[in-house]
């Protein structure tokens, strides 16, 4: 049996700002609208659906396995974008990066309040 995550829901408050905000970062495109979604599609197919909403907001988490290379040229972003972030899932270690496993890793926060996470290795990595 092949089973692969094709898309998620994201909620936000403004979802086309919410959708440019992550592409840019990640240096990816906003594809087509369609329906009350817009999506940013990730290399591996999965897209994450924006979807504008009045509610409250729950935060939820998201994270990027990303390049070394890639990790370099996103963080730079997030520094250049002046982007609050942290080297832990707590927000206890401001201003840091992680190395777990031999990587890097960093979060920072959207605008609606989704914690984000780059990272070069998997938690899964034991190397």
């Amino acid at each position: 049996m092949s089973v692969e995550l094709n898309h998620t829901i994201v909620a936000a408050h403004d979802k086309e700002a919410s959708a440019r905000f992550l592409a840019d970062l990640l240096g990816l495109d906003v594809a087509p609208e369609y329906g009350p979604f817009t999506p940013v599609q990730m290399p591996n197919g999965v897209t994450l659906d924006y979807m504008e909403t009045d509610d409250t907001i729950s935060p939820q988490h998201y994270a990027f396995l990303v390049s070394e290379e890639d990790f370099d040229t996103i963080f730079s972003r997030i520094r250049t974008a002046g982007l609050t972030y942290w080297s832990d899932p707590h927000h206890e270690h401001t201003g840091e990066i992680n190395h777990r496993h031999g990587g890097r890793g960093a979060y920072f926060d959207d605008p609606n309040g989704h914690r984000l996470e780059i990272l070069t290795r998997p938690d899964t990595d034991e190397g």
